[in-house]
């Protein structure tokens, strides 16, 4: 039964690590939008491909959007940082029930 748990804590390290990277990529994008950034660059590009399906929801439900200042990538990363400190803590005490 200890490979289970192994298991169960090896998949939260990974959730860990790419809730983590996820966060940076966010921080990225938001000060890549406060700068005049070539939207054709590919780097710019992974960027807004890769936090638009996070930031567009909560764009929609925010009810002062027109106000010019995007608050989405700070609401995505409390959520992130939620996820880290509950989903993975949680799975690494349910790995111990393994062991």
């Amino acid at each position: 039964m200890f490979v289970i748990g192994n298991l169960i804590v090896a998949l939260a390290k990974i959730i860990d690590l790419a809730l983590g990277v996820y966060v940076w990529i966010i921080i990225l994008r938001a000060v890549v939008s406060w700068v005049n950034a070539d939207p054709y660059n590919p780097i710019v590009n992974f960027l807004y491909r890769a936090t638009e399906p996070a930031l567009a929801p909560i764009r929609r439900w925010l009810p002062f959007g027109g106000a010019g200042i995007d608050v989405s990538p700070i609401i995505v990363i409390l959520i992130v940082y939620f996820l880290q400190f509950f989903l993975v803590k949680t799975m690494i005490q349910a790995a111990m029930y393994f062991h």
